[in-house]
């Protein structure tokens, strides 16, 4: 892959990783909620579950999926429920206590993990697209497994750091959120059911 095409790369996946969508705004919840630390554990499985997503998109899964809509449909249904599921959880949460350690300790790290995870695969979507955005960058004449290496570890870095950056932000945001968690879980949670009903629903 030449230099010059992976700093276009570079460029587009990081704008893509500042787009809004539901690992960012799981990593900005469970980073309030969490704390630096715990969020580690949401953001790793929001990446693995992204260079997975890669991987299957890379090996040509995604154009079998567009071919098939009956299997397309059946994972917008499972991936919506999912995304309501965690809307409901971030819904339910209590609000923000910096004088216990209730919100530290509540969550474990398979737990967190698998929220990202899951928040990650759950939107065929995501498939669909890195279907067509990744050929855009790798060319016929290469290998095709050291290209995928490349442009996995470039997203996963890209998206571990800007998810990283916005649950920090959040977490600084806390005596804020004492007086205004419930609003603000409540309106997490409210975004990941839309998004999640949404998805059944797209054409």
């Amino acid at each position: 892959m030449p230099f010059e095409t992976w700093l276009l790369y570079l460029v587009a996946v990081t704008g893509l990783a500042f787009a809004p969508g539901p690992n960012g705004l799981l990593a900005l919840s469970h980073g309030a909620l969490y704390g630096r630390k715990k969020v580690l554990a949401t953001i790793f499985g929001g990446v693995s579950g992204f260079i997975l997503i890669i991987a299957l998109a890379m090996f040509g899964v995604g154009a079998a999926m567009q071919a098939s809509s009956h299997a397309l449909s059946i994972l917008k249904w499972a991936g919506g429920l999912y995304l309501i599921y965690i809307g409901i959880q971030l819904w339910r949460s209590p609000t923000i206590d910096m004088n216990t350690a209730t919100q530290a300790t509540s969550k474990g790290a398979g737990s967190l993990f698998r929220q990202g995870f899951f928040a990650a695969i759950s939107n065929p979507k995501v498939l669909l697209f890195f279907g067509a955005f990744l050929p855009q960058f790798m060319t016929s004449d290469s290998p095709i497994i050291p290209q995928f290496i490349i442009l996995a570890l470039t997203f996963a870095v890209v998206e571990f750091g800007v998810e990283y950056f916005v649950a920090c932000m959040a977490y600084k945001l806390r005596p804020w959120l004492e007086n205004k968690g419930k609003q603000f879980n409540r309106g997490c949670g409210s975004v990941f059911a839309l998004l999640g009903a949404s998805l059944p629903l797209s054409s």
